[in-house]
């Protein structure tokens, strides 16, 4: 059979095999995600059908996936937001990366896989998944609750770490040594702060600059500069995911809301091939003998994310049953974990079986969290602390009313009326559609909702 055959073949397989499981998925409310690592898997190496003419053309395709899932998670958040964010929600952040990051470095250095991987398999376990999040705060109908900004900020904080963590991952990857690892990160660094000035100052300069009334122009501009940012930033050492998702905040406004809606089909086929090759690149038969360990990692890294969406709530004055579901909500990962695993891969083999099995575990058990965690430990909470009475009260005591005041008339002007009560945020209840007080989140629908 001729290649271009077989690759059309293959390719069309693929991708129509690749719908139909989208389409199961979204019937049995599940995220697609560990169904495409499925098929990977089984159509990879050591699997039931292995692909040999479409290989180098999903590997590029994957690439693709990866920019286009960070330039679509750059797109909601503006640059002013993120600061917003890292002013306001920076503890939460550093009680994030200390509960999180701590178990997976802590796993790779007990397997005897030193110091490499042990950052490697740190960023698998601390990194949410924000696409499968965001689907599951609005499958659940979330999108107002008071605890949702504070998740958004949580992940808001994770994937502006991400232009940091990245570039390091990287160049400890490469073996630069400590000098060079040093320069790509003050690079890093640097192209960050650069981005983000000229976004805070220059966004709508930008922003105009690309904008364009044909939605063929706006889709070309926006996917050409976004990949040429991406590949700029890969011979920089930056990470070409970083890039994108930097290109992502410097559009604002309306020319942000036509490339998302331009670019959402292509991020989710070219994603969905992302998921597969990682599957094509692990052999399934080194999962088994994994799968204990990532078992493990993945129930104590439920446990360490439902403690960080307890402290982040409570530091928004959110009660007891908006902190368990904050907490809840945030267990899924997903393309993050994916992608760093990827990057370690070559100096650590063994990483990608592990990353794969914890992936696959907690892509399943986030949305099932995210629904359970909070009628589940609620009686345990109230049984331990001695009745629900406690637990029940929310965690910010309520302000005392202001009393109706009536307002002196004028001679010969309309009865004017009585001053309503006034009340104050904190006496809302968990699940009220406002936001939390000081959060400095953004906003849960809109411009402030993940989608990557």
């Amino acid at each position: 059979m001729h290649h271009t055959t077989a690759l059309l073949i293959e390719l069309g397989a693929i991708i129509l095999g690749l719908g139909l499981i989208g389409r199961f998925a979204g019937r049995v409310g599940l995220s697609p995600i560990p169904l495409y690592l499925l098929v990977g898997l089984a159509f990879g190496t050591g699997g039931l059908l292995p692909l040999s003419a479409s290989e180098d053309f999903i590997a590029v395709g994957a690439e693709i996936g990866v920019i286009l899932l960070l330039l679509l998670l750059g797109l909601e958040y503006s640059a002013s937001e993120l600061v917003g964010n890292l002013k306001t929600q920076y503890p939460s952040g550093l009680v994030d990366f200390a509960l999180n990051a701590l178990p997976g470095a802590v796993a790779a250095l007990l397997l005897g896989w030193g110091p490499v991987a042990a950052v490697a398999l740190a960023g698998v376990t601390w990194i949410s998944s924000s696409g499968v999040i965001a689907k599951v705060l609005t499958d659940l109908g979330r999108l107002g609750n008071r605890e949702t900004p504070v998740i958004l900020g949580i992940l808001v904080i994770e994937d502006l770490a991400m232009a940091v963590y990245l570039p390091l991952l990287t160049a400890l990857v490469a073996g630069v040594g400590l000098a060079g690892g040093s320069i790509t990160l003050l690079i890093a660094l640097g192209t960050v702060g650069i981005v983000l000035y000229l976004a805070l100052r220059h966004g709508r300069v930008i922003s105009r600059a690309v904008s364009s009334d044909n939605p063929e122009m706006l889709l070309l501009v926006v996917l050409g500069l976004t990949l040429l940012v991406a590949g700029i930033a890969q011979e920089l050492q930056v990470s070409a995911a970083v890039g994108a998702f930097l290109v992502g905040i410097a559009l604002s406004g309306e020319v942000a809301e036509g490339a998302r809606k331009l670019l959402t089909p292509l991020r989710d086929l070219f994603a969905a091939v992302f998921f597969v090759f990682f599957g094509l690149s692990t052999d399934p038969t080194e999962i088994p003998p994994v799968l204990l360990p990532a078992l493990l990692l993945a129930v104590v890294t439920v446990v360490t994310k439902v403690l960080t969406g307890w402290y982040a709530a409570s530091r928004a004055g959110i009660g007891p049953k908006g902190r368990l579901r904050a907490g809840g909500t945030l267990v899924a990962r997903g393309e993050f974990s994916i992608v760093i695993a990827g990057l370690a891969v070559a100096t650590e083999p063994r990483i990608g079986p592990i990353a794969t099995a914890y992936v696959l575990i907690l892509v399943i058990l986030g949305p099932l969290a995210a629904r359970w965690t909070e009628p589940l430990v609620l009686p345990l909470l109230q049984r331990r602390m001695g009745g629900a009475a406690p637990i029940a009260a929310t965690a910010v005591p309520e302000a005392p009313a202001v009393p109706s005041v009536a307002v002196p008339e004028a001679p010969g002007a309309v009865p004017s009326a009585v001053v309503p009560e006034q009340v104050t945020p904190d006496s809302a209840p968990d699940n009220a559609p406002d936001s939390a007080p000081g959060t400095g989140s953004p906003s849960p629908t809109g411009h402030g909702t993940p989608g990557g």
